[in-house]
């Protein structure tokens, strides 16, 4: 088992779980409420990556991050270090690669908000962020909880565009899921299924005990006016 390879790797969806949450809410809010005509092409470009091949955004990323894009020579005046082949470059990848499955649950889970509980916070003096944040935000608490959780195991599993963004640099860019891959192509098939097990067994727990916290969430929750 290749501890440096799992310490990346929660790392790495730890940090994009986060940033996902916070990138993400204001957008899945805009996308539960807004009537705008074109919304929905913010939502196409929100699922792109469930259709896109990862070496294709992968790549796309690797080049729109690099020094000679506008971005990355702007990262690099702030940092003095590039993106590519960095732990941070990993995070950026895996933010655009998971975002739908952190967006979609969350626009969801607000959109079955009952809009009275909105309308009578707003009645009541409430600002659209206090209202956000009281009532809308508790009551899509499991929405919360698996948009997280969906995000987490997702970039947990990430192959495609980790490796053509990130490379494989022990201890810093390399993760479970590559190290699985080296196993293989080096016919250590004893490495590369114990590896292999212990995700397995991580993601099903994790996600068991997510779909048992949503039940007792939604038991305690009060039922919708009627």
């Amino acid at each position: 088992m290749n501890w440096n390879a799992v310490r990346v790797s929660l790392e790495l969806a730890l940090t994009t779980s986060f940033f996902l949450l916070i990138i993400g809410a204001p957008l899945a809010y805009w996308i539960a409420y807004s009537q705008k005509r074109w919304k929905f092409l913010v939502e196409a470009v929100v699922a792109l990556p469930l259709v896109l091949p990862p070496t294709v955004l992968g790549f796309y990323v690797l080049i729109g991050s690099g020094p000679r894009s506008p971005f990355g020579k702007l990262y690099q005046q702030l940092f003095g270090s590039t993106l590519p082949f960095t732990f941070e470059g990993l995070v950026v990848a895996s933010c655009l690669y998971s975002l739908p499955f952190t967006v979609q649950p969350l626009a969801a889970a607000f959109s079955a908000v009952d809009r009275r509980l909105m309308e009578a916070s707003w009645t009541l003096g409430v600002s659209q962020w206090g209202t956000f944040v009281r009532v809308i935000l508790p009551a899509s608490l499991p929405g919360v909880i698996t948009a997280f959780v969906l995000s987490f195991a997702h970039t947990l599993g990430e192959f495609g565009v980790v490796l053509m963004v990130g490379g494989n640099i022990e201890g810093v860019t390399r993760t479970v899921s590559i190290d699985i891959y080296d196993n293989v192509q080096a016919l250590d098939y004893a490495a590369a299924g114990m590896t292999s097990a212990v995700l397995l067994v991580f993601s099903f727990v994790v996600l068991a005990l997510v779909y048992a916290a949503n039940r007792q969430i939604w038991k305690l929750w009060p039922a919708p006016l009627k």
